[in-house]
């Protein structure tokens, strides 16, 4: 998955976190355990799109933080 811009997800998903008053430690944890259960759920695919990455993340997000991963996955919308 070396396509994947992970410091620019890292940046998006702490925006996210700050947004919502999560702590920075905290959301760190969450945000490397996301990245990485995504990275592993995605591995095997040979084209990784957009809405196959956000909903790896959204769904990993989903364990730790059900606002969180709604944010995320409403991202570039109106909310």
């Amino acid at each position: 998955m070396s396509n994947i811009n992970h410091e620019k997800l890292r940046r998006e998903l702490m925006i996210d976190a700050k947004a919502l008053g999560i702590p920075v430690g905290s959301a760190e944890v969450f945000i490397e355990r996301t990245l990485k259960s995504a990275d592993k759920s995605l591995r095997y695919k040979t084209i990784i799109t957009k809405t196959d990455l956000k909903k790896a993340i959204v769904s990993e997000l989903k364990k730790y933080h059900k606002d969180f991963a709604y944010v995320y996955e409403k991202r570039d919308k109106i909310i």
